[in-house]
């Protein structure tokens, strides 16, 4: 055959197989995992649905968790994309019960079915026993509920305490960063919350939170250029710097002061008076 007729039928060819290729790239459009760097923690199920949640670490522990979530629709095993929901955690005591702090739920952004919040939970049994979760959730209109028992495991480390201030007032205070601490000055973040009852948790504003670690394993020494914790209404949350010099295990030492620079709860790390009784803890 002569060259004048083998180039048309080639460029026909590469043309046809390229024009397939572009028709099965859109007849298969790749799958993407919205829950992707995330570990399920658990499944909750009633008959209709199943709500699925998740974490970095697959666990619920004592103080800061973040968690997301999605609804599967039982009979199909799709997810749905658009509902609304709200949730309770409760822990039962031997002669009563009480939740924790929690943030509302909202969608994930950049997210078609994953939605997300937050709980701080402030204690637990030694087996992880006591804490329920329920959710109420609505769906084209229809309302449903699920409850279920979880597990929520001690941390190793204070991240969270609770504590009676000098004003009477019950708070619950939880660390939420660093995450990832290095030896630098890090970027340090709280939560504070004020107990109005055994079941509602609201967030303290515009208070003070004095920050002073220390490495009672290395002589108590302290570290330079740390600041105080000052409220972010846009976050809800307080920050400061945290500077750590060297890896091993801090105590965080700090006062809560309010308003009007009354020391609610804390004292002043001195020779005489090595650690105060408001403080989180923190190793790596």
């Amino acid at each position: 055959m002569k060259l004048k007729y083998i180039l048309p039928i080639l460029f026909i060819a590469i043309l046809s197989t390229a024009c397939s290729s572009d028709d099965d790239n859109n007849d298969n459009p790749p799958v993407i995992n919205e829950v992707e760097g995330l570990t399920k923690i658990q499944d909750i199920t009633n008959n209709t649905h199943t709500i699925e949640l998740y974490s970095e670490s697959g666990y619920f522990y004592t103080g800061y968790n973040e968690i997301s979530i999605r609804i599967k629709d039982n009979t199909n095993n799709t997810f749905f994309e658009d509902f609304s929901i709200g949730w309770m955690p409760i822990m039962q005591m031997p002669t009563m019960q009480h939740s924790c702090p929690y943030s509302t739920i909202t969608k994930t952004p950049g997210k078609d079915t994953v939605y997300q919040g937050n709980i701080i939970y402030q204690m637990t049994n030694t087996d992880g026993s006591g804490w329920t979760l329920t959710f109420n959730y609505t769906i084209d209109n229809v309302d449903y509920s699920i409850t279920d028992t979880i597990t929520v495991i001690q941390y190793e480390n204070q991240n969270v305490t609770s504590f009676m201030g000098s004003d009477n007032s019950r708070y619950i205070m939880a660390l939420l960063e660093p995450k990832d601490p290095k030896i630098a000055i890090n970027t340090m973040k709280v939560g504070l919350y004020r107990m109005e009852n055994m079941m509602s948790f609201s967030v303290v504003e515009d208070y003070t939170i004095t920050l002073d670690p220390r490495m009672p394993g290395m002589g108590n020494h302290s570290s330079p250029n740390n600041t105080d914790l000052t409220y972010r209404s846009v976050e809800g949350i307080y920050q400061g710097n945290l500077s750590l010099t060297m890896t091993g295990y801090w105590v965080l030492n700090l006062k809560l002061m309010d308003t009007m620079d009354t020391v609610l709860k804390g004292e002043t790390v001195t020779d005489e008076n090595p650690q105060s009784s408001l403080y989180l803890e923190l190793e790596f």
